[in-house]
């Protein structure tokens, strides 16, 4: 009896026919893999001033200098004590922080938008705390997208605020729009941004695959796709997939920030330093990563590396269950904006 042939699918297959079918951009990396780069971050809340850190603490090999944009007096704080962070007898070997103007924001190799607004209180009675800061931080990247597209921005624009998925989506429209809101392509480029939410995402269901052995595949085989908050897709396994299984660990990983808000906490440290410091820094050093980038009109979280030719997403065969909820999550996303 012959064995019954099962469809395998691909990321790629989640484009309309119509469209380009392609795992890597036709686009040149929006900056230079050799050398060290300028980063640029706007915003300095929690997750900003987080990021500021592990980037001053970890970057030194791939980081000139970090400029800092922000409201009141984060700014002035920031410079003073970040500069003040140095190794005994080798005061350069941290990139050293900068205050910016208006006008020198997008003087960088990489933007970092951490800029946010309307973040619920702790306490609050929110089920998705990322969709509820959506219409006020789309308001804010608008801004921002279209000043990247006055100055021809050539850098890489990395969105970090939530909802990290929309908003790249949002950025890209919104540069990409003329004065009299026709899409004309003279924005930003689709490999120019990039979305950093789901690092973290993948860092919280290797906590639970570290603490309950039905989930230890995870840690050799797993993989995360999708976005960076309800429609996440954890899978336990590539190549041994148990749909139940993904499921539970899925349901996990998403809750996992209510855990930090019932004991009186936001849920900022981990995804600031998963999803934004350690990604950002794979990103710059061209190794894989887990960030959301430009799939047939969507920003898509998924495993990726940025090469001299653009962005590679990892090619890997997909068993039609796990296809079917990227699908819907992919499908999720259209709908959105």
């Amino acid at each position: 009896m012959e064995k019954e042939n099962k469809k395998i699918y691909f990321l790629d297959d989640l484009i309309d026919d119509k469209q380009e079918k392609t795992v890597t951009c036709n686009t040149n990396s929006p900056f230079s893999l050799n050398g060290k780069k300028k980063v640029n971050i706007i915003g300095l809340g929690d997750v900003g001033g987080t990021l500021l850190i592990g980037l001053k603490l970890m970057g030194g090999d791939v980081i000139s200098r970090i400029g800092i944009f922000s409201n009141g007096y984060a700014e002035q704080r920031y410079e003073y004590e970040m500069n003040q962070t140095a190794y005994p007898w080798d005061y350069d070997r941290l990139p050293e922080v900068v205050i910016l103007e208006k006008d020198e924001i997008f003087n960088c190799d990489l933007f970092i938008f951490c800029a946010s607004k309307s973040v619920p209180s702790v306490g609050s009675d929110v089920k998705d705390v990322r969709m509820i800061q959506y219409e006020a931080n789309r308001e804010i990247i608008k801004e921002y997208a279209v000043l990247a597209r006055t100055l021809r921005f050539g850098g890489l624009f990395a969105v970090v605020s939530d909802p990290v998925d929309p908003l790249c989506r949002a950025a890209y429209l919104e540069s990409n729009r003329n004065e009299a809101g026709i899409i004309d392509g003279n924005g930003l480029k689709p490999v120019q941004i990039q979305g950093y939410g789901l690092g973290v995402m993948n860092s919280r269901a290797a906590y639970y695959a570290k603490r309950d052995d039905r989930f230890r595949s995870f840690l050799t085989e797993g993989r995360a796709f999708g976005p960076h908050g309800n429609d996440l897709v954890i899978a336990n396994s590539i190549e041994h997939y148990d749909d139940k299984l993904s499921k539970e660990l899925t349901d996990l990983t998403v809750k996992a920030n209510i855990r930090t808000r019932e004991i009186g906490y936001k849920p900022y440290i981990a995804p600031a330093l998963s999803s934004g410091v350690i990604s950002l820094l794979l990103t710059l050093r061209g190794e894989w990563h887990y960030s959301s980038t430009y799939l047939g009109g969507v920003f898509l979280g998924a495993r990726n590396r940025m090469t001299a030719s653009g962005v590679e997403l990892e090619s890997i065969s997909l068993p039609e269950a796990l296809f079917r909820r990227i699908e819907y999550a992919y499908k999720e996303l259209e709908r959105i904006v």
